[in-house]
């Protein structure tokens, strides 16, 4: 595991478990097939991006059952007009980690990170491990707990049919 993710864990006293994956079944719908979590307890964590000079990002950790409210909710957090999802060549170069692996735990203290409020709801989530032969499975509060961190109501929306 990634120092900074094991440091972050080991900072915060989190309560924690190492789950080894296949890194091919890294994505989250397969790796919740495979090794039996459910999508209403995995986390993504996804960078976005704000359409400004200079470029400004954010980490939004969601349930995996939802999608982040990027057109409103996002932009009106990063304060531009226009925002999206980071490219996968931006979220490595900002994060250092692979879509797939990409964790809340570890990155640097001035990137915002935002939770949506429905992932605080959950027993445990499973989130990225920083690489993506590994995930995470912990308590929402330590996400809470993270320096940079805010949970924000409705930053997800709920998925509609067929998405």
């Amino acid at each position: 595991m990634t120092d900074s993710v094991l440091h972050a864990l080991d900072r915060l006293h989190a309560d924690y478990e190492i789950v080894r994956c296949d890194p091919e079944l890294a994505d989250t719908a397969q790796f919740c097939d495979r090794y039996g979590y459910r999508l209403d307890e995995s986390a993504n964590a996804i960078l976005v991006v704000g359409k400004a000079d200079p470029r400004v990002y954010a980490m939004c950790v969601v349930l995996a059952t939802t999608q982040i409210d990027v057109n409103k909710v996002v932009r009106k957090r990063l304060g531009v007009k226009k925002a999206s999802f980071a490219s996968p060549e931006e979220t490595t170069q900002i994060t250092g980690m692979l879509l797939g692996g990409v964790t809340p735990f570890g990155l640097p203290e001035t990137l915002p990170l935002w939770i949506d409020s429905r992932v605080m709801k959950c027993p445990r989530v499973i989130v990225g491990g920083g690489s993506r032969d590994r995930k995470i499975y912990v308590t929402p509060h330590s996400l809470e707990t993270l320096p940079s961190a805010h949970v924000v109501e409705n930053l997800a929306k709920e998925r509609s049919a067929g998405t």
